[in-house]
């Protein structure tokens, strides 16, 4: 292609793109422009790419150049804002959120812990009680699990410990699923996230209850203890949002239901966002610590309660001075 038709096949392209980078640079861009950016850039490189390949003028070669050169500011410019605005969620917007929405959080967390609880106590005072929720073969791997004399203990305890990155994905996957699905159920009329705080709550409870009735108490709750912190805390949270969609659909009030749904949905969200985060802290200490068999038990009951004491300073603490950022 002769460089006067490839130019005059991307002159408008590229006069769009230069005012859209000068609304850029005076950060007066709307957000449909600031979302075609990062594709808009993609497609410049490319053209830049072509034309110094074919060996056009040095004019138009200097002209892409400079406009890649300034789009290239701007990209990693808008990029650093991003990380600004997720660290300033983590350090004050996801705490205050959750004292926000105290009522589905204290909510969710009764329905979980305390199912989780009831039958703890019921399956160790009632032993066969646990074959009720579990078939024995799951019984049968639960205890193998957490046997005292395992080197490793936890899911697949017969791993090596290189294998433990396997592990760290195993679990963000395995915890993610479980928390999406706890808040997707939010959707159908909220009967979803109820059912899933329930199963799981009385589901980690039969196999709490069972083995500290067999006397794993020490492998298993030094286990459990640590990464407990984050992730039984996200599943509550997961909940939560997915029951503040149930009551948007329940209760609209003077709202159409679809525009009462969006409206939770856009902070049940940032919720969710929170809860990933806390999983994939949850996932790596999984992987990494609780599984570790100590002789010195008392340092992993020690670290843990150390943690659950940081989780409940953070969400009742931080994000509290007026000066905060969102």
């Amino acid at each position: 292609m002769k460089q006067s038709q490839f130019e005059a096949r991307h002159r408008d392209a590229w006069a769009a793109f230069t005012v859209q980078l000068e609304a850029l640079e005076k950060s007066k861009a709307d957000a449909e422009a600031s979302t075609r950016f990062a594709a808009d850039y993609r497609q410049l490189c490319q053209q830049l790419a072509l034309a110094e390949t074919r060996g056009y003028g040095s004019h138009l070669v200097e002209r892409l150049q400079g406009l890649a050169m300034r789009a290239h500011q701007q990209f990693y410019r808008h990029r650093s804002h991003l990380a600004a605005d997720l660290l300033g969620f983590l350090l004050a917007g996801f705490p205050r959120l959750v004292r926000e929405q105290w009522r589905s959080v204290a909510l969710a967390s009764l329905l979980f812990y305390g199912s989780l609880l009831l039958m703890g106590g019921l399956v160790y005072v009632f032993p066969d009680l646990v074959y009720s929720v579990m078939d024995p073969a799951q019984v049968a791997s639960m205890e193998s699990m957490y046997d005292p004399d395992a080197r490793r203990i936890g899911p697949l305890s017969e791993r090596g410990s290189g294998d433990d990155w396997m592990m760290f994905g195993h679990y963000i996957m395995n915890n993610i699923g479980i928390a999406f699905q706890t808040f997707a159920g939010g959707l159908l009329f909220g009967l979803g996230s109820l059912f899933f705080l329930l199963f799981n709550g009385i589901t980690i409870g039969a196999v709490a209850g069972h083995l500290s009735e067999i006397g794993y108490t020490e492998t298993f709750w030094s286990f459990v203890i640590g990464h407990g912190a984050f992730e039984l805390t996200a599943i509550t949270f997961a909940g939560a949002a997915g029951l503040q969609l149930g009551w948007a659909l329940l209760a609209p009030g003077r709202l159409p239901r679809a525009e009462a749904l969006r409206r939770a949905a856009s902070e049940s969200v940032k919720l969710v966002a929170g809860v990933i985060v806390m999983l994939l802290i949850a996932a790596f200490i999984e992987a990494y610590w609780s599984s570790i068999a100590l002789s010195a038990t008392w340092l992993k009951y020690l670290i843990g309660g150390g943690l659950w004491l940081l989780v409940g300073a953070y969400f009742l603490l931080v994000g509290r001075s007026p000066h905060a950022p969102d």
